[in-house]
């Protein structure tokens, strides 16, 4: 079953793109259509989508110099951030901010989140967080 809300990326390589999620960021591929350079992608209770622009179906009119990406971060839930951290630290990945413990006032009280965020290889950034809980 899908989740209710699944965004689908429109990528400039599906091969560079699959390639950083799943071995550099550890989802996994649940399906997809290589000759339509579509992956469909999970991590946890993650699920999302790439689309090779000028393979199969387009539904933006994007060119080569479009950039992608820009004012929306994903957030992602991930069980332990550490590792995941030095791994992408390790292929020179474009960290935006780097691993930090950051509260956010929700109501009464506050939730924690370790979080970091990283640039995919078009730019649209991914914010993976491991819980840590509330507090008043």
């Amino acid at each position: 079953m899908t989740q209710a809300l699944v965004p689908e990326l429109s990528v400039r390589s599906w091969k560079r793109s699959r390639q950083f999620y799943c071995d550099v960021l550890g989802f996994s591929v649940a399906y997809e259509r290589p000759e339509e350079g579509f992956s469909y992608l999970k991590l946890g209770m993650a699920e999302m989508m790439i689309d090779q622009i000028g393979l199969g179906r387009d539904f933006d009119d994007l060119t080569p110099d479009t950039p992608l990406g820009r004012g929306v971060n994903f957030q992602i839930e991930v069980a332990e951030i550490a590792g995941l951290y030095v791994t992408v630290k390790g292929v020179a990945a474009e960290i935006i901010l780097p691993l930090e413990d950051k509260w956010y006032r929700t109501s009464d009280c506050e939730a924690g989140n370790r979080q970091f965020v990283v640039a995919d290889p078009d730019g649209y950034l991914l914010r993976f967080l491991q819980d840590l809980g509330t507090r008043t």
